[in-house]
């Protein structure tokens, strides 16, 4: 059973490729109005346009560099004139920039914690200061079993994503008597451009870790993010689903 989005206004961070361009196009199909950010595929927006058959009524895409906590306060000063206020958040938008922390560049250490976890933070703060005004909300972070697990060569993806469970922690604590619920998704290895783009080897060793011996799809996590943000997840805050295949 869907959800019915048809009076809701979502917000969506990496919205147009992979996991992000997912979740976008299962709220429209859901009757909700997307506002999707993104940071510098223009092609990739393009093409979301051009191939969702969704007109600009209901999609509304604005690019933004998350990480920028100025480009996030005119984007939401933009939303406020647009729509008075948002229904969803999902805080998805990441990046890896992989490295053992002996030979990690300060500089790429810096931009994954900036974009992943600073992101998370500009976008979320914005959202609660419109979601407050009709005490109502759902923000949804997008997270990953890197917090828990932390392989080798990604340790400041690994900080940033655990730093967003600490972040839904406190947050939800904060929102919960204004009916805001704050929750993560956290998907395991998911076939997008990170997964399909590693060598055929890599992709064998991974598909070992996962009991269910396969890849998770971008539609399985979209209908995970959907349910959190719908009516029936009402009583659900401060919880991370797992979208994993069992790792």
């Amino acid at each position: 059973m869907n959800n019915d989005f048809s009076r809701r206004v979502a917000a969506v961070t990496g919205a147009t490729r992979g996991i992000g361009r997912a979740i976008s196009l299962a709220f429209l199909e859901q009757g909700a109005t997307v506002i999707g950010v993104y940071g510098s595929d223009q092609a990739a927006a393009d093409r979301l346009r051009l191939e969702s058959g969704f007109g600009e009524d209901v999609l509304r895409l604005k690019q933004c560099d998350v990480a920028d906590y100025a480009a996030v306060s005119r984007l939401f000063a933009e939303i406020e004139v647009e729509f008075e206020t948002i229904d969803i958040l999902v805080n998805n938008a990441g990046i890896r920039r992989d490295g053992v922390v002996a030979m990690l560049k300060h500089d790429d250490w810096q931009r994954v914690l900036d974009v992943n976890l600073t992101g998370s933070y500009n976008m979320a703060k914005h959202a609660v200061l419109l979601m407050l005004k009709q005490k109502y909300g759902r923000i949804i972070f997008i997270t990953s079993p890197m917090s828990r697990l932390g392989f080798a060569g990604q340790a400041n993806y690994a900080a940033s994503k655990a730093g967003q469970l600490g972040l839904m922690h406190a947050l939800a604590k904060e929102t919960a008597r204004r009916k805001i619920t704050v929750n993560c998704v956290s998907p395991g290895f998911i076939e997008t451009d990170l997964i399909t783009s590693l060598p055929p080897e890599q992709l064998v060793e991974y598909k070992k870790m996962v009991p269910m011996r396969r890849f998770g799809k971008p539609e399985e996590v979209a209908a995970a993010v959907c349910f959190l943000a719908g009516e029936r997840a009402a009583y659900i805050t401060d919880s991370v689903l797992e979208v994993t295949g069992g790792i």
